[in-house]
Order: structure tokens, then C-alpha cells, then sequence
């Protein structure tokens, strides 16, 4: 009988504070954006993104497209920013200057293992509403993969991994102000 009326006078008091935490949690709201972007809407509403030509002496015909795909993507799904063909509050230039391989690792046999893939993009950032902001600057992309393995076979994979990587760091500079 005493554990009866222990619970009975204990229910309230738990009823109390779930209906106080309830409205707490229901007059409160938090809200974040994990995208990334630091943008003042208020003053950039446009961006133009050029196409990156690529002026490496080693080309693989798909890059240049991807690059320029998946740049334009980013911005897109990021951002609320309209991508205009000129004219833009902030603009995105530059150019694919490199593509290279070359040997990372030598097995125990005196042979290449391992093989470097890099991609190297320069980047031309203007900011029309703060030229503070404004830059040049290189961003380089790495991957490797066994040198069993032939380059046409991971080399789509390889270039949309390093394509990925190069858009994000891209992003970062540019509208991310980490």
C-alpha cells in the first residue's frame, strides 16, 4: 500500500515537468544551415561562373565538362545565389592548368606501385560587393591507385573524386568564409 500512494504522488510531478519541458521545446526553435554559406542576400543575388578551359598538356576528354558541371552544381544545390552568363555580383574564372600522373611508391622489386593521379585548377574569385574578398589562387585535387591497375580503368572514378574535391574547396574559398 505504501508504493500505491508513493507512485500516485510522484505522477504529478512527473506530469508537470514533461508539460513544461513540452512547451519549452515547442516555444523554442533553433535553426542552422549546414551548407556552408556565408552569403549576404541582401547585397549578392547573382554569380557568374565562366567555363574552366583546360591549357594541360595531358587531357582526358570527360574533365573539362565534369569540372564545369559539377562547379556550376555546387552553387546551385548550396546556395540561393542566381548563376547569370554575365554581369554577376560574384564571378568564377579560371582555367585547368594541370593533369599529371606520376609514380608515388616503389614495390620491393624496384617497380612503381603506386601511381598519383592530380588535377590542378586555377581560380579567379571576384567579388563585386567587397573586392576585399577578391583572389587568385591554385587548388590541386590528389588520388591514387595501384599501379596493376590500368589508368582507363579507374580513371572516371579517380577524376569525379578529385573533380568533387576541387569543387568543395572551390566553394569554401569562395562563399564559405570558414
Amino acid at each position: 500500500m505504501k508504493i500505491g500512494k508513493k507512485l500516485t504522488s510522484i505522477r504529478p510531478l512527473t506530469w508537470g515537468v514533461t508539460a513544461i519541458c513540452l512547451l519549452l521545446l515547442a516555444a523554442c526553435s533553433v535553426s542552422y544551415k549546414f551548407n556552408g554559406a556565408s552569403i549576404d542576400y541582401n547585397k549578392v543575388h547573382t554569380i557568374q561562373i565562366a567555363e574552366f578551359p583546360i591549357r594541360s598538356t595531358y587531357v582526358w576528354g570527360p574533365m573539362g565538362p565534369m569540372f564545369n558541371n559539377q562547379l556550376k552544381d555546387v552553387f546551385a544545390n548550396h546556395t540561393r545565389l542566381q548563376q547569370v552568363k554575365r554581369n554577376g555580383d560574384m564571378k568564377i574564372e579560371g582555367e585547368i592548368t594541370q593533369y599529371q600522373q606520376r609514380n608515388k611508391s616503389v614495390s620491393s622489386e624496384g617497380y612503381s606501385a603506386q601511381t598519383e593521379l592530380s588535377i590542378t585548377v586555377n581560380v579567379r574569385f571576384t567579388n563585386n560587393t567587397n573586392h576585399r574578398e577578391d583572389f587568385e589562387r591554385q587548388f590541386t585535387a590528389t588520388s591514387s591507385y595501384e599501379t596493376s591497375r590500368s589508368l582507363n580503368s579507374v580513371q572516371e572514378e579517380l577524376v569525379t573524386q578529385m573533380v568533387k574535391d576541387l569543387t568543395d574547396q572551390i566553394f569554401n574559398a569562395t562563399v564559405a568564409n570558414w
